[in-house]
């Protein structure tokens, strides 16, 4: 039985088509996974079914009846719920207060909150949830919390659930915990859509895999008969390598040097405690670990954005402890922040204007006080095309691109500038296969060129084919430096849950 039907749906965004006749059928009790790069158009396909996007074009069938969804209300009321990428959930509340936040009340006028709490409890215990509906969602991990969302559009009624990029901000056990929840709720008839770009999720999951490129359905193939090279090629149009290649690595001189490093986090408590390691030319450094382990903090300590409590951090041969981040930018320091959109850019500036933001000060692009806006717009189209970036024009607003094309603009800008150290934080989160292969590729060459990577990822399979060492964090501390042809990554996963500690750790090579 078809719970969910898409005929010829099209959206347009002024010229852009972002859905271009979208076909696509959702059978009851399976999970549907829509896989594309980024800017494929995804999101706002299920942003239309959802009532957030009215159509322009095309027709959508819900359970045999035609359907007009013009508001989340309208999806809510009609079994759709939706569990964004982004939460909605206010931290200050309980789970059980957000979950019963904009519901009509059982017993109007008034709330019944002992009562919504029970009937949470119970369907929480009834889909293996597992979530405490008196707790505050504040006090909960990410994957709990996105477990609210999903008891939210359950106590809603809803059967038909679209989860939105939803493993991109969970731990690996978090990403295996879901799909656990996600086969409780189709073995119960509930549908599910789930929108990806990591192909192994898709595979691991789905029972029909429609892929999207540039807006339109490329194919639509049974599980059973999709294969990861398959996909990656339906999804960027070409074949796509997996291994990417590398030469050994030619290490010379040490570029950063870290020695007892301690730093505090957000709360006051320790986040990085006596870390100490060498990063040399032409190399790439990775740091594995699990989010929450001293990464964040130790890179934005390198990077100046964070105060160092103990200990030294030297920079092509200087003590830069103390320096500000503009200090060590002139010294040769790059970052790639993980939140590009919050750190990396300025989403209201242009692509132009982003990519000439560290340097706009220099005489090339500033005459007496003055832009030398043509000089920028050159620049940036030279960028736009060697990096590949996908683009209407150099002047258009960064916050109109797609993630991908985000990370290539930040990518873009670091690496003109030749910096000598490169810190790279999480640079493939939230990327298509296309683009992570293109970014992956990037960091080799700059490492070829001579640079020092400092790769920070929890992507474990990503940092062993890409790094020439990887340190381990727990707890905030280095668990140890291996080698990735020396070390497996059962070893690796130990040190990540602190389980193993190698000491003493290996020199660069």
């Amino acid at each position: 039985m078809d719970v969910l039907r898409v005929e010829e749906v099209t959206k347009r965004f002024g010229p852009v088509i972002a859905n271009d006749r979208v076909t696509l059928t959702v059978q009851a009790g399976t999970v549907h996974a829509l896989l594309g790069e980024n800017g494929a158009g995804k999101t706002s396909l299920v942003n239309v079914l959802y009532g957030l996007y009215q159509p322009d074009e095309g027709q959508i069938w819900l359970r045999g009846r035609p359907v007009r969804i013009r508001s989340p209300r309208d999806a809510i009321r009609l079994g759709i719920g939706m569990i964004h990428q982004h939460f909605t959930l206010v931290p200050q509340l309980t789970v059980a207060e957000n979950i019963v936040l904009g519901a009509r009340p059982r017993r109007p006028p008034f709330l019944d909150l002992p009562g919504a709490e029970r009937e949470i409890e119970s369907i929480a215990n009834a889909y293996g949830l597992g979530v405490n509906p008196r707790l505050r969602v504040m006090d909960l991990s990410v994957g709990l919390q996105q477990r609210v969302e999903i008891l939210k559009a359950l106590y809603r009624g809803a059967d038909l659930l679209i989860l939105d990029e939803p493993t991109s901000v969970l731990t690996p056990s978090e990403t295996e915990a879901l799909f656990g929840v996600i086969t409780g709720l189709v073995a119960d008839g509930k549908s599910v859509i789930f929108i990806s770009h990591k192909l192994d999720e898709v595979l691991g999951i789905s029972q029909v895999i429609t892929v999207l490129r540039r807006g339109r359905v490329a194919a639509t193939i049974p599980r059973a008969e999709a294969t990861p090279s398959a996909l990656a090629r339906l999804m960027v149009g070409r074949d796509v390598v997996f291994q990417i290649p590398k030469t050994h690595a030619r290490a010379s001189e040490p570029a950063l040097e870290v020695t007892d490093l301690h730093v505090t986090g957000n709360l006051g408590h320790p986040a990085v405690s006596g870390v100490t390691f060498r990063l040399c030319r032409g190399e790439i450094l990775g740091i594995a670990g699990v989010d929450g382990n001293g990464q964040s903090e130790l890179a934005e300590a390198i990077a100046g954005l964070r105060p160092v409590t103990r200990g030294r951090i030297s920079l092509n041969g200087c003590e830069v402890a103390s320096w500000p981040p503009k200090a060590r930018i002139a010294a040769g320091l790059g970052f790639i922040p993980a939140d590009r959109y919050r750190l990396g850019l300025v989403p209201d500036f242009t692509v132009a204007e982003n990519l000439v933001i560290k340097t706009f000060g220099d005489p090339a692009y500033t005459r007496r006080g003055f832009l030398r806006r043509q000089r920028i717009a050159a620049h940036a189209r030279k960028l736009v095309a060697q990096f590949d970036i996908r683009v209407h024009g150099v002047q258009q607003p960064t916050r109109e691109l797609s993630g991908g094309n985000q990370q290539k603009v930040v990518l873009a800008r670091e690496v003109s500038l030749s910096p000598a150290v490169i810190i790279a934080m999480q640079p493939t989160r939230g990327l298509d296969v296309g683009a992570s292969e293109y970014v992956l590729r990037a960091l080799i060459a700059e490492r070829d060129r001579g640079a020092a990577i400092l790769h920070i990822s929890t992507e474990l399979e990503e940092i062993l084919g890409v790094c020439d060492r990887v340190a381990v964090m727990f707890g905030g501390a280095l668990m140890g430096i291996v080698r990735p042809e020396d070390a497996t990554s059962e070893q690796v996963g130990l040190m990540m849950a602190g389980a193993l500690h190698l000491i003493p750790a290996s020199e660069p090579p």
